[in-house]
C-alpha cells in the first residue's frame, strides 16, 4: 500500500459516505455506515503521510496529491450539506475560494522546489509552520471536519423522526462546528498567503527577466 493509493482510498471512502448519506437519508443503518466511512476518509489522511515518512516515499508529487485529496474530500462534504440545506451555500464557496488561492500559491512555490510539510516546505516562519504544518494543527483541523461531517450527516435520518429538540440541538451543534471549522480554515490560510506572496512576486519577475535577456 503506497501513500498515493491511501490518498485515493480516502477519496473513494468520502464519495461512498456521501452516497450513503444521500440515498440512505431515511435509513439509520445507512447513515451509521456513512459515518464510519467519513471517519475512515479523515483518518486515512494521517495514514498516507505516515507511510510516506516512515518508508521514505515522500515526494513533491505525493505532497500535491495529499493536498488534492484534502480539497476533494472537504469540498465534497460541504457542498453536499449545503445542497441539503443544513448549512449555508457560502460555506462551500468559502472553502473553494480559500483552496484555490492557497493551492495556486503552493503551485508557484513547488516550481521553486518548495513543497510538502517538512524542511522543504514553502513556510519558513515558525508561526506559519505552527499554524499549518504542525501535527497539532493538522490533527485539530481533521478532528473538527470529521465531527462536523458526522454531526450533520446524522441529522439526515433523524430529522424525519418526531425528535424536534434533539434535531435542533444537533443542527445547532453542526452549524457551530461548521463555523469553527471555516474560521480555522481561514486562519490556516493566512501563513500560506503571507509567505506565498514572494513566490508570486518571483513568478511576475521571471517573464520580465526572460524578455530582457531576449532583447539583449
Amino acid at each position: 500500500m503506497t501513500p498515493n493509493r491511501v490518498s485515493a482510498a480516502r477519496v473513494v471512502a468520502a464519495f461512498a459516505a456521501v452516497a450513503l448519506f444521500s440515498f440512505g437519508a431515511d435509513a439509520l443503518a445507512a447513515d451509521l455506515a456513512a459515518v464510519l466511512l467519513t471517519v475512515a476518509a479523515i483518518a486515512l489522511d494521517g495514514l498516507d503521510g505516515y507511510l510516506a515518512r516512515s518508508r521514505g516515499l515522500a515526494t513533491p508529487l505525493g505532497a500535491q496529491i495529499d493536498i488534492l485529496g484534502d480539497r476533494v474530500v472537504e469540498n465534497l462534504f460541504f457542498t453536499f450539506f449545503a445542497v441539503t440545506g443544513l448549512i449555508s451555500l457560502w460555506v462551500p464557496v468559502l472553502f473553494f475560494a480559500r483552496g484555490t488561492v492557497t493551492d495556486f500559491l503552493r503551485g508557484l512555490a513547488a516550481r521553486s522546489g518548495r513543497s510538502g510539510f517538512d524542511h522543504n516546505s514553502m513556510l519558513d516562519t515558525w508561526w506559519g509552520r505552527t499554524l499549518v504544518a504542525s501535527r497539532a494543527s493538522r490533527v485539530a483541523y481533521a478532528v473538527l471536519k470529521c465531527v462536523c461531517f458526522c454531526c450533520l450527516g446524522m441529522l439526515l435520518p433523524l430529522r424525519h423522526l418526531p425528535l424536534a429538540q434533539l434535531n435542533t440541538c444537533l443542527l445547532s451543534a453542526g452549524q457551530a462546528l461548521t463555523g469553527v471549522t471555516a474560521i480555522f480554515c481561514l486562519v490556516r490560510a493566512i501563513p500560506v498567503i503571507w509567505e506565498g506572496r514572494r513566490y508570486f512576486a518571483a513568478a511576475e519577475k521571471a517573464p520580465r527577466a526572460v524578455a530582457t535577456g531576449a532583447a539583449r
